[in-house]
């Protein structure tokens, strides 16, 4: 077992209106012994914008704004900006979050290179129907049937009329060029996907069209054990160590006292992330104290973000949908316990 060191509570929601709701799943990213946090500002009627503030080590604020510094601007946004993440690919700053509509949750992209001015390059998951996904996905089959299994969400009885996309969230670029493509992953339910493109430009209809044909090939993890079971989803941004890429994701339990979302790792191979090397068989933390347990939505830890100070490895994640808490724990000695869950050659894809 990994000795995971709950740091507490970073911070809360003030009453500036942008914010009195409650804050939660920051976008993490450590530029020299700064870092600069981009989290979700919830404000009445559930409407989101994106907060900044700054941290002076893993875990000082010494500096957060008193506004907004991402609003919604389009349709595909216009009930919020959600739940971000950040890496550096090059010379720029990458960062996906889920724009909603009031109907629709999808991924979306927006870049900078002062982490302060932001251009938005619109949604860049698949512009299709839950409907059609299924028809695609289930040509080639070999898919794991719960991703058959979403009827109930996407046709709700209430509103046969309402016009569902499908929901494809929780996009994560890797950072840095792999093979000379920028990769990343996403999440349609229960899994996590990825993708490998040359640029963002070439995530064309005739793209996803190819790729959920033969979308098995392009599945990363499904859930496999209890504490995952119901679905998973990418959390934090990989982060590279000489034995693979640390993924450290979020799994979804249904219990007798509802859902509960745990911490999870996993282990990517360098020059092929679709590869799972290893996987924890057990949560890397859970909800466990009063402000985890209860909030906005109950028995929550959804991690979005890391920073590294020389081998600890900082966990920034919503706790309970209403505020940001930290977590800590050896890099070293994650990857260690992470590798002796190694897969052996006939359980890989």
């Amino acid at each position: 077992m990994i000795d995971v060191k709950k740091e507490g509570v970073l911070f809360t929601n003030t009453d500036l209106e942008f914010e009195n709701e409650g804050v939660l799943n920051p976008a993490v990213i450590r530029i020299g012994d700064s870092v600069h946090i981009f989290y979700r500002a919830v404000q009445l009627w559930n409407q989101s914008t994106i907060g900044y503030c700054r941290l002076d080590g893993p875990l000082t604020i010494v500096e957060r704004w008193d506004k907004p510094i991402i609003v919604p601007e389009f349709d595909y946004e216009s009930h919020g900006v959600e739940d971000a993440r950040i890496v550096k690919i090059d010379d720029l700053y990458y960062m996906t979050y889920t724009g909603y509509d009031g109907i629709n949750a999808r991924g979306a992209l927006a870049t900078s290179k002062d982490l302060i001015h932001f251009k938005k390059h619109g949604l860049i998951v698949p512009p299709i129907t839950y409907s059609k996904f299924v028809f695609l996905a289930e040509t080639n089959g070999n898919v794991n049937e719960n991703y058959y299994h979403n009827h109930g969400f996407y046709y709700q009885e209430s509103d046969p009329g309402k016009k569902m996309m499908l929901w494809d969230k929780n996009v994560i670029f890797f950072p840095r060029r792999i093979n000379g493509n920028l990769v990343f992953l996403h999440r349609i339910r229960p899994g996590i996907q990825i993708v490998s493109v040359k640029e963002v430009a070439d995530l064309t209809k005739e793209f996803w069209k190819e790729y959920f044909l033969n979308l098995h090939d392009n599945i990363v993890l499904d859930p496999i054990f209890p504490h995952e079971l119901s679905y998973i989803g990418s959390g934090c941004p990989p982060i590279e160590t000489e034995h693979g890429w640390v993924l450290i994701y979020h799994g979804v339990q249904q219990t007798e006292k509802g859902r509960v979302y745990s911490a999870c790792a996993a282990l990517l191979d360098l020059n092929n992330p679709a590869k799972e090397l290893a996987r924890l068989p057990y949560p890397l933390f859970f909800p466990e104290y009063d402000w985890e347990l209860i909030g906005e939505v109950n028995n929550v830890v959804f991690p979005t973000g890391t920073a590294l100070f020389g081998n600890t490895l900082f966990i920034y994640y919503g706790a309970a949908d209403s505020l940001i808490a930290t977590a800590s724990l050896s890099l070293s000695a994650l990857v260690d316990e992470l590798l002796t869950y190694t897969k052996t050659p006939k359980n890989e894809k």
